[in-house]
């Protein structure tokens, strides 16, 4: 018999599921990278963007609109240029992808 969606998952499931997450971000190049994002992109970015994550190689950006993910992609040389500080954990490649921001944040 399968569980229905609305149905708790077991405890044990759900923290197999996240540390399989955690396994695959370094949590330490995360906070690195977004120390580093102020001085990586212009202002205007660095107040509107946000790092959330650094997964295999990947910088991926949170943006607020597809015109910002634009500036990101059309920046990603030198923002991984600026990233090469973080050595072997620099990321490779820069994502962005679109996202509300709450009020306030």
């Amino acid at each position: 018999m399968s569980r229905r969606d609305d149905e708790p998952r077991p405890l044990g499931e759900v923290l197999d599921g996240l540390a399989g997450r955690l396994r695959r971000v370094d949590l330490r190049t995360v906070d690195e990278a977004r120390a580093l994002w102020g001085r990586a992109v212009d202002p205007v970015l660095a107040e509107h963007c946000r790092v959330e994550m650094v997964r295999d190689g990947v910088l991926v950006v949170a943006v607020p609109s597809g015109a910002f993910a634009q500036r990101v992609a059309d920046e990603e040389a030198s923002i991984l240029a600026a990233y090469a500080v973080l050595g072997a954990r620099a990321p490779r490649e820069v994502r962005a992808v679109v996202r509300e921001r709450a009020p306030g944040s």
